[in-house]
């Protein structure tokens, strides 16, 4: 499920992948984080997604989390991405950053918006928005910061 159009891309890119157990979150962003495509997939597509999205953008690496499924969704970027460098980074509570991502670009309408965002659940996989904070991360980390 694609959150963003996509749009294809004349410089470099990252792209950062939150791996899960049956699902990853994927984010395509530019080195000032502007988000060129957002979406979760399911691992079965992955490999076949991470094709297109090498043909489409000039991936200059991936960035990925550390934590589950990370080994698998490695072997699946080395096959699909084979000549981009895999950047692990550490991942620890990364999911509940993603979901006050989520919440702060798309807070609750209606009643919903009376319930403390902490006890409420996205309407959809948020991964995607994970993926975006751990590229965050990296490029944090990767600057120095």
């Amino acid at each position: 499920m694609a959150h963003e159009p996509e749009q294809r891309s004349e410089g470099p890119v990252l792209l950062a992948l939150d791996p899960g157990r049956g699902k990853c979150g994927i984010a395509v962003v530019r080195r000032d984080l502007t988000r060129v495509l957002m979406q979760v997939v399911g691992l079965s597509s992955l490999d076949s997604r991470l094709v297109e999205i090498g043909r489409a953008y000039r991936v200059e690496a991936v960035i990925l989390g550390d934590r589950t499924g990370s080994k698998a969704a490695a072997e699946i970027v080395r096959r699909a991405l084979r000549d981009v460098e895999i950047h692990l980074v550490d991942e620890h509570r990364s999911t509940e950053e993603g979901r006050r991502r989520y919440f702060a670009e798309n807070p609750p309408r209606g009643w919903r918006r009376l319930i403390p965002r902490g006890l409420l659940v996205p309407p959809r996989p948020y991964d995607d928005y994970v993926a975006v904070i751990l590229a965050a991360r990296y490029l944090r980390t990767a600057s120095g910061g």
